[in-house]
């Protein structure tokens, strides 16, 4: 049986270029098969999470943090309501990653352990390419 795998197409807020602070890469909510991917979060706790471990395909493991911020539902006058993974920032830096590189997270047999890895585009050779990719988020890859 094959692992399913998704795909998140990186803007230029996920790697950093903006010199914003994102806290982590945002897991659509609207998509429940993508949400099911990830461990079962509680939206009865106000910002629940869980420890993912993701191993890179130089074998390198990497402690990742999902996170559903939602204090919109517990916190009178609360904002967020989205699901995020952080910790990230030193993987995606030491993997060189730029808007409109791909990372890739691959499930394993072992509950909230995946593999993970950042594929460049095809045929770009230079930055000035990058900023004609139109970001399109989250894909299953099949």
């Amino acid at each position: 049986m094959t692992q399913a795998r998704y795909a998140k197409l990186l803007s230029a807020n996920d790697t950093g270029e903006t010199g914003g602070h994102q806290a982590g890469i945002l897991v659509p909510k609207s998509d429940a098969e993508l949400l099911a991917f990830f461990p079962a979060l509680d939206s009865n706790v106000k910002n629940p999470d869980a420890w993912i471990w993701c191993e890179d395909e130089f074998g390198k493991k990497w402690k990742l943090r999902y996170i559903y911020y939602n204090n919109k539902l517990h916190v009178n006058g609360g904002t967020r309501n989205e699901y995020r993974i952080t910790w990230m920032t030193e993987y995606l830096r030491l993997s060189l990653a730029k808007a409109g590189d791909t990372v890739i997270f691959e499930e394993t047999d072992k509950v909230g352990e995946y593999k993970i890895r950042l594929e460049k585009p095809r045929g770009l050779t230079d930055k000035a390419n990058y900023s004609t990719i139109k970001l399109a988020g989250w894909h299953r890859v099949h």
